[in-house]
């Protein structure tokens, strides 16, 4: 399992970001409802790796949060909230967040649990640094695309009124191309290092 612990960055100095965080990591599938854990943070428990992967994106492109991914064990029968949840995971996930907060100039997020923790951070943290550095331009574009499907960038371009050649280029620029690859690979170290979970 997997266990997010989410903390606004500079809470003291702006206004409570709870709620739209909440409403963000709604469509994200969480075995237990996402909520606020305490104070500025949120919390919820994921049993999908590519879930996690999702919601941490999320994270990353709204701005303003550390991320912290526990791997672990989560006690069963679940509660009804996080709030009341216990195992390895919780106590890894509040680590996580932790370290996250002294990540300097990279991605602020961190992963802790048993082997491949590290691994999936180091993807993670490469894939989110290309999801932070997108300008608004860029994510009209990169919204609009769907992976995989032919014809797309063309679809694109006509609804923005713009060439497919910029669509290209920015889809290029923004290396989204890359990312729609190393989603799933950063999914598989998540999967791998919860596999290791005793």
């Amino acid at each position: 399992m997997f266990v997010l612990t989410i903390d606004q960055t500079g809470s003291r100095a702006t206004t409570d970001r709870v709620p739209e965080l909440l409403h963000l990591l709604q469509p994200v599938h969480a075995v237990l409802p996402w909520e606020r854990s305490v104070g500025d943070e949120a919390q919820g428990v994921i049993a999908g790796a590519d879930d996690v992967v999702e919601a941490v994106m999320l994270c990353l492109r709204a701005g303003g949060w550390y991320v912290g991914i526990g791997i672990g064990t989560v006690e069963r029968p679940f509660p009804a909230s996080p709030r009341e949840g216990r195992g390895s995971a919780f106590v890894a996930a509040r680590k996580a967040v932790d370290r996250a907060k002294k990540t300097g100039d990279r991605a602020p997020l961190a992963v802790e649990g048993p082997d491949g923790a590290g691994e999936a951070e180091g993807v993670l943290a490469l894939l989110g640094r290309h999801v932070m550095g997108r300008s608004d331009a860029e994510w009209r574009i990169l919204d609009l695309l769907h992976p995989g499907e032919r014809g797309t960038q063309t679809a694109v371009a006509r609804t923005l009124g713009i060439s497919p050649q910029a669509v290209s280029k920015a889809a290029a620029r923004a290396a989204w191309h890359e990312e729609q690859a190393v989603r799933p690979a950063a999914a598989r170290l998540l999967t791998w290092a919860d596999d290791r979970v005793a």
